[in-house]
């Protein structure tokens, strides 16, 4: 059996998932700010004692690596690197807005860079519309005002707005086949962006 655990820590959430032969077999997320670092690890463990998975069968991760949070984007990436890297796996890198797209759909996706400005990415399915980048969050509003048939996606309310809430760990998983493994694992670097 060949399985991938899927980590995100770049915002205010945590997800951690399971996928079995790139389907989706279980995953959690959840508000956890500055707490990342503690129950990263234990819910990837009780993942995978639910399901019977010794770290054996982990043959890839997937991790978000930003743009988000300076410390939670470095949590996630750090435990996939000890994992690729112990294990012998592959490691998949991938946007941290890329994963909070909505399926197929034209996504604005959003998270809040504080100081009036937004990381934004727009995408739809495996195709890149707007690269990742740092607005100003009135050029977001505009942005979004303009393009009114994409559903903006995100934890929007520093906007004042609501956003699809994307399910994390599907997402990596059906971006899977687009992603490309890292040559290798101590390579993978977190993406910062400055204006």
């Amino acid at each position: 059996m060949s399985y991938l655990v899927l980590l995100d820590s770049s915002n205010t959430s945590l997800s951690v998932g399971l996928a079995k032969e790139d389907v989706l077999l279980d995953s959690v997320s959840y508000e956890a700010w500055q707490e990342q670092s503690e129950h990263m690890i234990p819910e990837l463990n009780c993942l995978l004692d639910k399901h019977n998975v010794s770290r054996e069968e982990i043959t890839g991760v997937i991790v978000s690596v930003g743009p988000g949070s300076y410390t939670g984007v470095r949590i996630a990436i750090t435990i996939a690197k000890v994992l690729a890297t112990s294990l012998k796996c592959n490691l998949y890198e991938v946007s941290s807005l890329r994963v909070l797209k909505s399926g197929d759909n034209p996504s604005i996706c959003l998270i809040n860079a504080r100081s009036g400005r937004s990381y934004v990415g727009v995408y739809k399915g495996n195709e890149t519309i707007l690269k990742d980048q740092i607005m100003t969050n009135d050029e977001v509003l505009n942005y979004i005002k303009s393009n009114p048939s994409y559903v903006v996606c995100g934890n929007t309310g520093y906007l004042s707005i609501k956003g699809y809430q994307s399910n994390i760990c599907a997402e990596m998983v059906s971006l899977k086949s687009s992603l490309v493994k890292a040559e290798n694992p101590m390579s993978v670097s977190p993406v910062y962006m400055r204006d």
